[in-house]
């Protein structure tokens, strides 16, 4: 059944996003709203969230679509290696509607016209405690088109709560957008797991370290890392370090 979203003991009325729009414009780097946003994603109850743009008819990699988020990688990695975008709900309603909606996965589930090949998944997103999502479609001045997604247990959010989502979704992407203009020398975006993984090679770890310290595999690890240096265009972790911290990524 689902339950209406409480607001929590200490909430009373106040927003959950706190001043947002003073905030959100101090952030400078991808980071600092990858850090945002993971404190907004607990303030409202939810366990993850992707800033994403609305990929065309074309696209089939939800990954390229994908400008910062912290949903499991494997998540990510299984939706695509099994081309979902194409059957996603989710994509087809942002591309007819510019208001905020929610979807939950009994709900996809229950949809005769779904791939049989999405039921490990969704046992996947299961197992992550993922039962629905909510999106809140925003634009950029240009009229690109993007969406915040929330994703965590199956509620009913309070009007309140979704109108200040939105506002804060707006507000996120706006300065996403300034912050990808102010480094318009790249179009490369980095994922959570590649920033920590940059920012512990950078205080001298090695791979083995990382690996313990953020509870990945060591080969994991070396993954990410060998991914991020080809994405920066570096000639070895070292240069990609550097050019990392140049662009802002770490500091």
């Amino acid at each position: 059944m689902r339950e209406a979203m409480t607001i929590g003991p200490k909430d009373t009325g106040q927003p959950r996003g706190g001043d947002f729009a003073s905030e959100i414009s101090t952030l400078e780097t991808q980071f600092d709203v990858i850090r945002y946003m993971k404190r907004v994603t607990q303030a409202f109850g939810f366990k993850t969230f992707m800033i994403c743009t609305v990929p065309g008819f074309d696209t089939d990699k939800l990954a390229s679509m994908s400008i910062v988020s912290n949903m499991p990688g494997e998540l990510i990695n299984k939706y695509d290696s099994i081309s979902l975008l194409k059957h996603s709900t989710g994509i087809r309603r942002l591309r007819e509607t510019t208001t905020p909606f929610q979807l939950s996965l009994s709900d996809w589930d229950k949809e005769s016209s779904r791939p049989v090949e999405s039921n490990d998944y969704i046992a996947m997103l299961r197992d992550h405690g993922i039962l629905q999502a909510n999106y809140f479609p925003v634009h950029d001045a240009d009229g690109s088109r993007a969406a915040v997604i929330l994703m965590g247990d199956e509620v009913e959010m309070p009007m309140s709560a979704t109108m200040e989502l939105q506002m804060i979704a707006i507000h996120v992407y706006n300065r996403l957008t300034e912050i990808g203009a102010f480094w318009k020398d790249t179009a490369t975006t980095l994922s959570e797991r590649e920033i920590q993984c940059l920012s512990w090679t950078a205080a001298g770890k090695t791979s083995s370290e990382i690996a313990g310290i953020i509870g990945l595999s060591e080969h994991t690890v070396n993954h990410y890392l060998n991914h991020v240096t080809k994405k920066l265009d570096a000639v070895n972790r070292t240069q990609a370090v550097v050019k990392a911290m140049k662009k802002g990524y770490i500091t």
